[in-house]
């Protein structure tokens, strides 16, 4: 039964004519993986801190850091029926999440200080990743790519900005 799905979404991702070729929709749809999956590490991260959050910046950074996880959710919908626009299957698993983020996982229940840096290099991460795709993307002459890169650049880029703010002495 897998061989049969497997070869009718090969079917269908061979006969889509959108401009873009086969190729270059398999590459672009491999980078939005990885930005998918970093974007839902960083959710997860992001939705975590926000459950265990402590100390005298509870309620600024328990607000914030909802925030930001509402909106991370509802990124990876717009990233994965990017990559579903593409033909090709998105992931949705936690183990190929795991195999495809560049975020490292966060063990134990770090101070709110230490929440705020790995949450900045978490957006870090995720601009780096949406950025290295813009060569293909633009290659591709895929604007509905590039410009759902662009939004997560502002937002991401904005983001860490804020977050390295609360840092500052």
């Amino acid at each position: 039964m897998a061989k049969n799905k497997e070869k009718s979404d090969k079917d269908l991702s061979s006969s889509i004519n959108i401009g873009i070729s086969e190729e270059d929709r398999i590459a672009i749809a491999d980078g939005l993986s990885r930005l998918l999956a970093d974007t839902y590490t960083l959710y997860l991260k992001t939705h975590n801190f926000h459950w265990n959050v402590t100390g005298p910046m509870f309620n600024t950074l328990h607000l914030m850091f909802e925030a930001q996880y509402t909106e991370l959710a509802l990124a990876v919908d717009l990233i994965a029926e990017r990559i579903r626009s593409l033909g090709i299957p998105a992931p949705g698993t936690y183990s190929a999440y795991a195999s495809l983020t560049s975020i490292p996982e966060t063990e134990g229940v770090p101070k709110a200080t230490e929440m705020i840096k790995l949450l900045v290099e978490g957006q870090e991460s995720v601009t780096r990743t949406a950025r290295s795709i813009f060569p293909i993307a633009e290659k591709a002459n895929d604007e509905p790519t590039a410009d759902l890169l662009t939004q997560r650049l502002q937002v991401h880029e904005k983001t860490a900005w804020m977050l390295r703010s609360l840092l500052e002495e």
